[in-house]
C-alpha cells in the first residue's frame, strides 16, 4: 500500500476520530491498523499530525514568527561576507556591512527584512548564526617550534599587556607542512598587535633567520604605527643574534615567552587559528611559487580582517574549579576602531586610516580572498601533480 493511499484512509476516518469517545476511537484505530498494516501507536501519531494540519483545528498557538526566512537570508549574507564569525563578533558589524553593500548596490534584500535585521539583538544573532555554522569541524596542525640554545639573550615577559600602546606586538610562525615536518615548505610569520588586535601575516620559504627578518621588515612597513616591541615564542627563527641586532638597531624592545607556555603569547596564538588556519587551512605548501601568491592574499586579508572583523577582548579571567570563567567586552570592535579610539595613536595616522577605510567593501574583499585562495591551491596542486 502506497503512502498516498494510507493518507486517504486516515483522511476518510479523521472527522469521526476527532469527535469519537475512547471506545469508538479504539474501534477506528483497530480498523485502520488492520487495513494499513501500521502499528497502533503509529496510527495514533498519524491522526495527531492530520489533526494539527486540519484547517478546522488550526488554533495558531505560540508566539508568531517575527524573524522570517527573508531575515535569515539577509543575516546569512552578512555572515558569509564576514567569513562566518560567531554571533558576538558579527552583531556589532551588521549595520556597517549593510551600509557598505547598499552604497555599492550589492544589497539584494528588502526593506522589511533589512529593518528587522538591524533591530536584531545579539543573543538572537548568536542563536541563528549557530544554526548556520552547525557541523563545522576544527582541525589541528603540527608544531614546528624548537627552543633555541641562545634563548638566554632575550628576557622573558609574562605581562601585563593591557598597558602596552599600539606597536607592541606578538609574533609567531605557522608551518604549512601538511602531515609531516620533513622537507622544505612555506611558513607564515604572524604579527598581532596586543593593544588593537591589528594583524599582519607574511609568507616565507622555510623559517631561516634572514627570511624571518625580511618578513618582519615587510610587516613593519605595513603596520600603521611604528613597531615598539616584539614578543615571540622560543623558536630559533626568532631567538638569534641576527634578529636581536635588528631590533637593537630599530630601537625595538625584544622579549620572549617562557618555553611551553602558550598563554605568554596568547594574542598571536589565537590569531594563528582564527586567521592563518581559517583561510589557508592545513594543506602542505612545498612549492616556492606559492609564496608571492600567499603574500598577495595576505595583503588583501589584512584589509579585510583589520577593517571588518570584530574582536572581543577578555576583561576578567577567574578560575572556578577545573575551569576558567571569562568575561568579555560587551561590544566587539574591529582593530580599525580600536586604532581610532586609542589615545596613543597620532591624529595623522587616524586620518590616514579613515581615508583608507572609506572606499573598502567587505564583500569585494571576500570575493578577492576566495579567488586568491583558489589560485594558490591550484598552483600547489599543479606543482605536486
Amino acid at each position: 500500500m502506497t503512502m498516498a493511499t494510507k493518507n486517504e484512509i486516515f483522511q476518510e476516518h479523521l472527522s469521526r476520530y476527532l469527535v469519537a469517545d475512547t471506545q469508538s476511537k479504539g474501534e477506528i484505530l483497530t480498523h485502520v491498523c488492520a487495513v494499513t498494516g501500521m502499528h497502533r501507536k503509529a496510527a495514533i501519531r498519524k491522526f495527531r499530525v492530520l489533526q494539527l494540519r486540519d484547517p478546522a483545528h488550526q488554533e495558531g498557538r505560540g508566539r508568531r514568527v517575527y524573524y522570517t526566512k527573508d531575515v535569515d537570508a539577509a543575516l546569512e549574507t552578512i555572515w558569509s561576507t564576514a567569513n562566518e564569525p560567531c554571533g558576538e563578533l558579527l552583531h556589532p558589524m551588521i549595520a556597517e556591512y549593510i551600509a557598505i553593500l547598499k552604497r555599492d548596490k550589492m544589497w539584494k534584500h528588502g526593506d522589511e527584512a533589512t529593518g528587522k535585521l538591524l533591530a536584531m539583538k545579539e543573543h538572537t544573532v548568536r542563536r541563528r548564526v549557530s544554526g548556520f555554522a552547525w557541523g563545522h569541524r576544527k582541525q589541528k596542525g603540527l608544531s614546528a617550534t624548537r627552543p633555541s640554545l641562545l634563548k638566554t639573550i632575550i628576557p622573558i615577559f609574562k605581562g601585563p599587556w593591557k598597558d602596552k600602546p599600539p606597536g607592541y606586538g606578538q609574533i609567531d610562525t605557522v608551518a604549512h607542512c601538511g602531515s609531516t615536518l620533513l622537507g622544505d615548505f612555506v611558513y607564515t610569520v604572524n604579527y598581532t598587535d596586543t593593544a588593537t588586535y591589528w594583524v599582519i601575516p607574511r609568507a616565507q620559504w622555510n623559517k631561516g633567520q634572514d627570511a624571518t627578518k625580511e618578513s618582519l621588515e615587510a610587516i613593519q612597513k605595513k603596520l600603521p604605527v611604528p613597531i615598539l616591541g616584539l614578543h615571540p615564542d622560543t623558536g630559533s627563527e626568532f631567538i638569534n643574534w641576527n634578529l636581536k641586532h635588528w631590533c637593537d638597531a630599530e630601537k625595538i624592545e625584544f622579549t620572549r615567552s617562557e618555553p611551553d607556555k602558550k598563554n605568554d603569547n596568547m594574542y598571536v596564538e589565537e590569531r594563528n587559528g582564527h586567521v592563518v588556519r581559517k583561510y589557508v587551512g592545513y594543506v602542505r605548501f612545498d612549492c616556492p611559487l606559492v609564496v608571492p601568491l600567499m603574500n598577495e592574499l595576505y595583503d588583501v586579508l589584512a584589509f579585510y580582517l583589520n577593517h571588518f572583523q570584530a574582536v572581543r577582548r577578555t576583561q576578567t579571567k577567574e578560575r572556578v574549579g577545573a575551569k576558567y570563567k571569562r568575561r568579555y567586552e560587551k561590544v566587539a570592535k574591529t582593530p580599525y576602531r580600536r586604532m581610532l579610539e586609542h589615545d596613543a595613536v597620532p591624529e595623522a595616522v587616524k586620518e590616514k586610516l579613515r581615508a583608507e577605510h572609506t572606499p573598502l567593501n567587505p564583500l569585494l574583499l571576500k570575493k578577492e580572498i576566495d579567488r586568491l585562495i583558489a589560485k594558490i591551491l591550484k598552483v600547489q596542486k599543479t606543482a605536486t601533480a
